[in-house]
């Protein structure tokens, strides 16, 4: 199972990648999770504390690692563009809760369309882990699918978008769509988030189609006081876990 989850900047997903990554988990499953969102929260959410993820470095911030792997000259302008990175996710990957972690990091030059020696390690990275590894793999990604390529997204089972009831979160739905099909993806699959009532489920169910919309999540106190915590929602916010819980065995049952 490889599932990508997105989605705008504060809506969720990390809290979903989180607990479904868990739920995998406490199955017995092997699962791997990658954080290639700049803004990375994964590991927090996976029960990790603050002071275990300051002493992990992100794979795009270990220059001489990079340089190691892509023969890279000093002016990065002659690199090697397939890098071996087979034992990297072994090496690397932090274990807490059943569930391994690989803290990607992000290419901060350039731009998403940059070809540098970091893009390489971490665009190789992915895509071995969506073909080669046999765990379940969860990516929290950005807001995009920049980081995948043609080459791999046939191989996720699930892209999936998740959303909160506003325009400009339904705007990033749409935006993603859009790369995905560029990509050759047919189907992006929806979660919408923070749902609070009627209102703002009849919005969701007005601007998502019924087939692309894999399950609602209701706003939850437990949730942001998790966040407050620096906790896992996973330990303390029963409610949305069993909601989480439903989505993942419509998505099972989907694959």
């Amino acid at each position: 199972m490889k599932i990508a989850v997105t989605g705008k900047g504060g809506v969720g997903k990390t809290t979903f990648a989180a607990c479904l990554a868990r739920l995998y988990a406490d199955e017995g499953r092997k699962v791997l999770c990658a954080d290639v969102d700049p803004d990375a929260n994964l590991g927090l959410a996976l029960g990790f504390t603050e002071e275990d993820l300051s002493a992990i470095t992100p794979i795009t911030e270990m220059k001489e690692l990079i340089k190691q792997r892509t023969h890279a000259d000093e002016f990065e302008r002659f690199f090697k563009i397939n890098p071996k990175v087979d034992d990297l996710p072994d090496k690397l990957a932090r274990e807490i809760n059943g569930v391994k972690l690989l803290l990607m990091g992000t290419v901060k030059v350039g731009g998403a369309g940059c070809v540098c020696p970091e893009h390489v390690i971490l665009k190789r990275l992915l895509s071995h882990m969506i073909i080669q590894r046999d765990e379940v793999v969860i990516m929290d990604m950005e807001a995009g699918l920049e980081h995948l390529s043609r080459g791999t997204t046939d191989m996720v089972d699930q892209f999936i978008v998740v959303v909160e009831p506003g325009a400009r979160s339904i705007q990033t739905y749409h935006s993603v769509q859009r790369l995905a099909k560029d990509l050759g993806v047919a189907k992006v699959s929806v979660v919408a988030n923070k749902v609070r009532g009627e209102e703002d489920e009849a919005f969701i169910r007005s601007m998502v189609p019924e087939e692309d919309l894999l399950g609602i999540i209701h706003y939850s106190n437990d949730v942001s006081d998790a966040d407050r915590r620096c906790a896992s929602p996973y330990d303390i916010a029963p409610g949305a876990v069993e909601e989480i819980r439903i989505i993942k065995e419509k998505i099972d049952h989907s694959v």
